[in-house]
């Protein structure tokens, strides 16, 4: 049972692993892009598409608009102040690395407690003799 539970730990640590070093990489290219100025043409692309017939049955063609507009409105914010990205990766990093450690944290002291337990429950119970009442 141990080794069930230290080898769900093992899983579980490398797909949190995997997931902070993809979010790290995903911010540092979502950055450069905005930067450069990729992401402002794009999403500006995006905000000219207009509202398919089948969405405006669902939802308010209006309120899709305003929130196409909405959308490209950060983005181009984001453009002007994604220049200064190398200042913005020196801080994300390291709060993204920050928050795996806790994440770790987390999925240690689980671990650690269940093998504690598992020893606990697999140690036989020593016997103990019960002294006979009414002998002095």
């Amino acid at each position: 049972m141990k080794t069930i539970v230290w080898g769900v730990f093992a899983f579980l640590s490398l797909c949190w692993t995997a997931l902070v070093a993809l979010s790290v990489q995903l911010t540092e290219w979502l950055l450069g892009a905005a930067g450069s100025g990729q992401v402002t043409s794009a999403a500006t692309a995006v905000g000219e598409w207009p509202v398919p017939a089948w969405a405006a049955l669902w939802v308010d063609p209006a309120w899709l608009q305003a929130l196409q507009a909405m959308w490209l409105d950060f983005v181009q914010w984001l453009g002007q102040v994604a220049p200064s990205s190398d200042g913005l990766m020196g801080w994300i990093t390291p709060l993204l690395w920050t928050g795996w450690g806790l994440g770790m944290l987390c999925l240690l002291v689980p671990a650690i407690g269940l093998h504690w337990l598992l020893g606990r429950m697999n140690k036989p119970t020593p016997l103990r003799s019960v002294p006979a009442q009414g002998r002095v």
